[in-house]
């Protein structure tokens, strides 16, 4: 699997299933500044907050902007509904990945239990009325105790009012194991033991 991050709450995962190329954007909306793509051709769109200012999209994708589950070729999405939009569930090349899309506190119990423990976990960490703090976000790795996670929604050129990533770092605790623009992960490839923070910068 490739994983990318366009900044903000936005991630980018291409996936292969039976040697088809399956292609998913995460929130993809519109930032007032900043360098973002003016359209996706996905297979699967998610938005954590409907689909106003969202950017233009092609090849007819599946939609999911409310609660729900779908299946296409092969990728599994399940959304379930917080008291700040939308948080995902992706099951795709037997990995788990959630998506926690632009939550400003933490979740409780119930929805950790629907959720379960995730191989790939991306946290919003840039504070303010937007995202989570990045104390609320350590500690919300803690409790989900993924294999591998990836900060989102911090400080880039079309998000500049968030925080730090340099924050984040230093109240997790952990230095990262790997910081480029593109991460390309397999099942075999996941920690066994510790959890593993891994940095995205900005791929666009």
């Amino acid at each position: 699997m490739h994983i990318s991050w366009l900044g903000q709450t936005c991630v980018r995962l291409q996936t292969k299933n039976l040697d088809e190329d399956v292609i998913v954007i995460i929130d993809g909306y519109k930032p007032s500044t900043g360098d973002f793509p003016r359209s996706f051709s996905p297979q699967i769109a998610l938005y954590s907050h409907s689909e106003e200012n969202a950017t233009t999209l092609s090849q007819n994708p599946f939609i999911v902007a409310s609660s729900g589950e779908c299946e296409v070729k092969g990728v599994m999405c399940y959304s379930y509904p917080c008291a700040d939009g939308q948080v995902f569930k992706i099951n795709a090349e037997n990995l788990n990945l959630i998506h926690l899309g632009k939550i400003t506190k933490k979740i409780d119990e119930a929805m950790l239990e629907k959720l379960g423990t995730p191989d790939i976990l991306f946290v919003p960490i840039g504070g303010g009325k937007d995202y989570l703090s990045a104390q609320e976000a350590a500690d919300l790795v803690t409790a989900m105790e993924p294999r591998i996670v990836i900060p989102i929604a911090y400080q880039c050129d079309s998000d500049p009012k968030a925080g730090n990533l340099s924050d984040f770092i230093k109240v997790l605790g952990l230095k990262p194991d790997l910081t480029d623009k593109k991460i390309i992960i397999k099942k075999k490839d996941l920690p066994t033991a510790e959890t593993k923070l891994m940095v995205l910068e900005k791929n666009y």
